[in-house]
């Protein structure tokens, strides 16, 4: 009945007609409900709903303020421009008996999750999310109501603090005098820490006599005689004491979790035989102090708990000292705690997390399970922003049916690229202001790379750079020329220096049908390909211009993905290719029968001995008498026109084999590294570097796999020297004297299409690195790297080189080897995504050591090819993680059941996600034919064509389902703005002409 009263008095109900209502009621603080567009509402009783006696048919959310948010909404937002609180760390103290010693013995600990002691291990249980019971957050509200509360206590050490507490207690009437030497010799005994030399000695211990044991205060009446010789002595020797504890405190390597500006909150709980009820304080100190022993690891203490008690309820205060320091913990509790005026604003703070706890039926779940922390946690921003506090105010969120908008019926964050492609209307104004943007960022865009991760990063883009040449560009003697050139300059001056520039699929298919056609009409390939690359140099400078990558805004999530996906399958599928080539080269030897080894043989016959001279292979006479052709190898068998007869004659080594091997065995290492960072191996300083470099770590395990067996494998060429790849051309291209002089000018038109190519490639690969998933702090610059795509398109064809664009998947790969997280967290939680080291030096570097490969080529030339293949394929198919399409893909062959909880399928019937996903495949497919058959020339309008496609897709799809599947289209981005606008104005006229009155919420039996 206590607690039913108890629960009762939390909320006001008033009863008419046997219907329960809830009463307007304003804030005192802001008498005129109109200031803030909300008309508050008392609560109904929680016990009632609780219990089942009422069912709550309508609660209009938008009306209805919990007392509780209505108090935190001006405790939380009277300083908003203060610095953030800092991270607690909490220490739960059990006291215990030892013998006839009494001591306080640590026994969980908090960061984020709870860490219990296991005593019979001797060890911290692993992290996992606090469970606590109902009961036992009422019984701590409890507590600070009838408790004492110091607010900002000047203390500087813990007996001060402690004399503090027993002092205001005995104002207070709540303690007699007589327990002052009692409560004071307990809370001053030592501190156990569950550490390796758990000898924590406390103020009182270091100063007691060595003349006999202390006993218990209960059974000893010059307890307090005995403290008060101590304390003397104590006070004499607490310097030294602290020094030595910080000094053991300091070698603790559970500092490494924890935040360098981090407070503690200590949670006291224990049982005595001489209080007759609780004694309860909650203690804020107005500065952090080092209070000695007192907490595991040398930071300074902020807040106190101390709950002492009568016998036979130890359990009890268990559970109360947990649900404090669960509270402590607590993003917005924490904040409550640090801002907290009096005692009502803790108490307020405690119903709101209360109106946000969820009760698991205790049948239905066995409470002896710890929970796993969550790989995602919810922003701690949004329950702390005093404008949603409204809507955490309801009972358990929308848990009761007539909560808040759920989260099921929101609608997704609307997809904005920034003011980086808003359309200024000025000649060159999206440059200049690309220009603005960039230029104070320059410094910092080199220093920032030197870091031990850049290494790894460059190691991984260089292979990644050669293998993309070798199977785009042919063989590096096409691309080391001058390439390290083009991309050293882009990285040096471009708007986005991540961007990694290549040779990519659809420019060679551009470039095989560029020639085929030269060839065929007798026109000279160079020379043409000179005039394009001029005339889609000027389209290029044209279009930054005119501000023309604007239209960047309309390329949405259908776009993005289908070109990336495109991309991501031609890298996977000519791996692959590459693979399943060397099978043709090198066929296994499926005829060999090891029991017929002795009938395997393979002769070298000589040719027709009617005649001792005939003409060779080479082209000399051979006398075929003179040699002996049992002796001749294979190809000198060939060369003399012998024969070779027999079965073992075809014989090849296994090298397909081993070439898969090596491939497939370089991808699978590469995965299983890459996901080492979260691992349960080696400790956290290991993991990420393992994961860092694990591409260098997989090429070089199998670059020694194939040394170590030995066989000839095709390996990577490399050119020894700089020169032209064709003897009959020179350093430079040069623009008149072989073509007819309307080439000149009928080039345009096959530019258009190289522009268009250009211009598609570039700015999704821009878009799709500057998504703000990856948290890019230094701004984009589309208008500045298309400029410069467009100067390096002329002078790479001045000089014979191919054409480098963005390359989509190595440029995503460079993002994800530089993604940076937190070093320092919560035990259990995940390391926070901080952002991408964003800088130049890398791909400076990466091109650099491009340009000097041929001075590497005694060191390169023994990575087998299939190795390379292998980190092409893992470069195709990383590229894919993350993408919506691929996943949505997936769910098609999944049943329903076992379908992840992705969040568009809760808002979108998953027929609809099905046919959106089919309609992406039949487009993708479409580019793939077209890529491959002799239609690929348009293959760069279609590209241009998706984003018409797109638009055809409002026709199909509601403007609900794309916000979820896709991202809605600006102009209607805007038209929703505007109608919004004018459903406010019509709203505001009705309120004026209508009723003033306030709308009651009612709760029906």
């Amino acid at each position: 009945m206590q607690v039913q009263s108890q629960l009762t008095t939390l909320f006001l109900t008033h009863k008419i007609n046997e219907q329960w209502l809830t009463l307007p009621q304003c804030s005192s603080r802001h008498s005129q409900p109109s200031q803030h567009g909300i008309k508050h509402t008392q609560w109904v009783s929680l016990f009632e709903i609780q219990t089942g006696k009422f069912s709550v048919t309508s609660l209009p959310v938008h009306l209805t303020v919990s007392p509780a948010a209505e108090r935190l909404r001006y405790i939380l937002g009277d300083d908003e421009e203060t610095m953030p609180t800092p991270t607690l760390f909490t220490e739960m103290d059990t006291l215990q008996q030892e013998g006839d010693e009494l001591e306080w013995k640590e026994s969980a600990r908090w960061v984020k999750f709870e860490e219990k002691v296991e005593e019979g291990g001797e060890r911290w249980s692993k992290p996992h999310v606090s469970t606590l019971s109902l009961h036992s957050l009422f019984e701590l509200r409890t507590c600070l109501q009838t408790g004492t509360v110091l607010l900002d206590l000047e203390g500087y050490s813990l007996p001060q603090i402690v004399d503090d507490i027993i002092e205001r207690q005995i104002e207070e009437g709540l303690i007699g005098p007589e327990l002052r030497d009692k409560i004071s010799f307990v809370l001053l005994r030592k501190h156990r820490h569950q550490t390796k030399k758990p000898i924590h000695r406390s103020l009182a211990d270091l100063g007691k006599s060595g003349s006999g044991v202390t006993r218990s205060p209960a059974r000893s009446p010059a307890a307090g005689a005995n403290f008060n010789r101590s304390i003397e002595d104590l006070r004499s020797k607490q310097a030294f004491f602290i020094l030595c504890s910080l000094l053991f405190q300091l070698k603790n390597k559970f500092m490494k979790k924890i935040p360098r500006d981090a407070e503690a909150s200590n949670v006291l709980v224990g049982e005595v035989d001489f209080l007759e009820k609780p004694f309860v304080a909650f203690v804020r100190l107005s500065q952090a102090t080092t209070l000695g022993g007192l907490t595991e690891v040398p930071v300074p203490t902020r807040f106190l708990f101390v709950l002492l008690g009568p016998l036979g309820k130890a359990k009890s205060y268990n559970e109360i000292g947990r649900a404090i320091a669960t509270l402590m913990v607590d993003d917005l509790f924490s904040d409550v705690a640090y801002k907290a005026r009096d005692r009502e604003d803790l108490i307020a703070g405690i119903d709101e997390f209360l109106d946000e706890v969820i009760v698991l039926p205790p049948g239905e779940w066995d409470p002896k399970i710890r929970i796993e922390p969550p790989k995602k946690i919810p922003s701690a921003d949004q329950r702390k922003s005093v404008f949603n506090l409204n809507e955490l105010g309801q009972m358990n969120g929308t848990a009761g049916g007539g909560g808040p908008v759920s989260e099921d019926e929101e609608m997704p964050v609307p997809h904005e690229l920034g003011e980086e492609l808003a359309y200024t209307g000025r000649f060159c104004g999206g440059l200049f202001l690309d220009i603005k943007r960039k230029l104070p960022w320059y410094p910092s865009d080199f220093y920032e790379g030197f870091h031990i991760q850049s290494i790894s990063a460059v190691l991984f883009i260089y292979l990644g750079c050669i293998t993309n040449a070798i199977t785009f560009g042919g063989l590096l003697g096409d691309a080391t020329d001058n390439y390290q050139l083009s991309s050293f300059l882009f990285c040096l001056f471009s708007g986005q220096p991540l961007i990694i520039l290549s040779s990519t699929g659809p420019i060679l298919i551009f470039e095989k049908l560029l020639y085929e056609f030269s060839k065929n009409n007798g026109i000279d390939y160079m020379e043409l390909r000179l005039w394009i690359g001029i005339h889609s140099c000027v389209q290029c400078l044209f279009l930054v211009a005119m501000d023309a990558s604007y239209i960047i805004k309309y390329m949405t999530r259908f776009t993005e993905e289908g070109f990336s996906s495109l991309i991501s399958f031609i890298f996977i599928s000519d791996a692959i290719k590459k693979m399943v080539g060397s099978f043709k080269y090198y066929p296994i030897n499926t005829d060999f029968k090891p029991d017929y080894v002795t009938a395997y043989k393979c002769e070298c016959l000589a040719p027709d001995t009617s005649k001792d001279l005939v003409p060779s292979t080479g082209g000399f006479i051979l006398n075929i008498t003179a040699l002996d052709w049992t002796q001749l190898s294979k190809k000198e068998c060939v060369k003399y026109g012998g024969s070779l007869v027999g079965k073992s004659c075809k014989y090849v080594p296994d090298l397909a084999l081993m070439s898969f091997i090596l491939f497939f065995g370089t991808y699978t290492m590469t995965v299983t590294l890459k996901k080492f960072k979260f691992s349960r191996y080696f400790p956290t300083k290991v993991r990420p570097l393992i994961s860092d470099f694990s591409i260098f770590m997989s090429i070089m395990t199998f670059v020694g796999l194939d040394m170590l067996i030995g066989l000839q494998t095709p390996k990577l060429i490399v050119p020894t020297e700089f020169k032209p790849t064709r003897a009959d051309r020179g350093w430079f291209v040069m623009p008149f004297g072989k073509n007819p002089w309307w080439v000149y000018l009928a080039s345009f038109v096959p530019a258009l299409l190289v522009t268009i190519l250009i211009f598609m490639d570039q700015q999704i690969s821009a878009v799709i690195v500057n998504r703000k998933e990856n948290k890019l702090k230094k701004g984009c610059g589309y208008h500045l790297d298309l400029i410069w795509v467009g100067f390096l398109m002329a002078a790479c064809s001045f000089m014979g080189l191919p054409w480098y664009v963005a390359a989509t998947v190595i440029s995503i790969a460079h993002i994800d080897s530089l993604k940076m997280e937190s070093e320092s967290s919560a035990p259990g939680e995940q390391p926070q995504f901080l952002g991408v080291r964003e800088q130049r030096l890398t791909g400076i570097l990466v091109f650099v050591l491009t340009g000097v490969s041929i001075f590497l080529a005694p060191i390169l030339q023994f990575i087998p090819m299939p190795v390379l293949y292998g980190v092409f394929l893992y470069m195709g198919v990383a590229s894919l993680s993350g993408i919506q399409f691929w996943d949505r893909i997936k769910l098609i062959m999944m049943p329903a059941k076992h379908q992840p909880d992705f969040s568009y399928l809760r808002h979108v019937p998953l027929r609809r996600v099905h046919l959106f996903t089919l309609l992406q495949i039949v487009c993708l497919a479409v580019l793939w034919i077209l890529k491959s058959t002799f239609l690929a020339i348009i293959f760069p309008v279609m590209i241009l064509g998706l984003m018409v496609i797109r638009k055809m897709l409002d026709m199909v799809f509601s403007q609900h389902d794309l916000a979820w599947l896709d991202d809605i289209l600006p102009e209607k981005e805007k038209k929703k703005k505007e109608d919004e606008k004018k459903n406010t104005k019509k709203e505001k006229k009705k309120g004026k002409g209508g009723n003033d009155s306030e709308d009651v919420s009612v709760l029906v039996a």
